[in-house]
């Protein structure tokens, strides 16, 4: 797991190109189709901003059973959408106790999960280890030589990415997480034992206050 870490450190510090995120969106879209091994994504921030996401404005909102129930309204597309889509692999790292995105968005995958996407759950503690002197990134790889490092602002709203397309780099970075994700847990088994038996989230004042302004990206497979 050493090694592991070197690559994560590495791809923060490799040589990139920088995407906004409506160049990254439109990029990911046309590069996801034709993925030769589909997406591998590791995703380790604990909040995100998604106020183009009917379901988190609801629970936003402070409506949770509105935001689930648009969940499920969502399940019948994304099965269509994932039998013609590539495979979709996610490792969500999560921390205890949940903060209301992650109790949300683990429902959210636990759904996309059903349809066809392949997320895994795995605790922070099991990546402690490889996370000095930071956390580990957000990244995408969608081939043996094309990897994103998905940044974001410091309230969790989507900037862009690092383009990076160096083989060697890509394809340890592939390998790490291809490891994290045999080591996860299936995400249906998770939420249905640590989260489907939690209360609402509650979401502060504050929060609420950074919604007017700010827009995240949409999609069907969250790039």
């Amino acid at each position: 797991m050493a090694n592991a870490g070197t690559v994560f450190d590495d791809v923060r510090e490799a040589e990139a190109r920088v995407l906004s995120a409506d160049a990254y969106q439109a990029e990911f879209t046309e590069e996801f189709e034709r993925a030769p091994e589909g997406a591998w994504k590791l995703e380790r921030a604990q909040e995100f901003f998604e106020p183009d996401v009917a379901s988190w404005r609801a629970m936003m909102a402070g409506d949770w059973d509105g935001s689930l129930a648009l969940l499920e309204e969502l399940r019948e597309f994304l099965v269509g959408y994932y039998r013609t889509r590539p495979t979709a692999r996610r490792v969500r790292i999560v921390e205890t106790p949940l903060t209301p995105y992650l109790q949300w968005e683990l429902h959210v995958l636990a759904v996309r999960a059903a349809a066809g996407e392949q997320p895994r759950v795995l605790h922070a503690d099991a990546v402690r280890e490889l996370e000095h002197p930071a956390p580990l990134p957000e990244i995408v790889v969608l081939g043996p030589a094309l990897l994103y490092e998905v940044r974001y602002d410091e309230i969790g709203a989507h900037v862009g990415a690092r383009r990076i397309t160096d083989p060697a780099l890509v394809g340890r970075c592939l390998a790490a997480i291809k490891e994290l994700h045999g080591r996860g847990e299936d995400v249906r088994a998770y939420v249905e034992r640590e989260v489907a038996p939690l209360p609402p989230p509650v979401i502060s004042e504050r929060t609420r206050d950074l919604l007017p302004g700010y827009s995240h990206h949409t999609g069907t497979f969250r790039p």
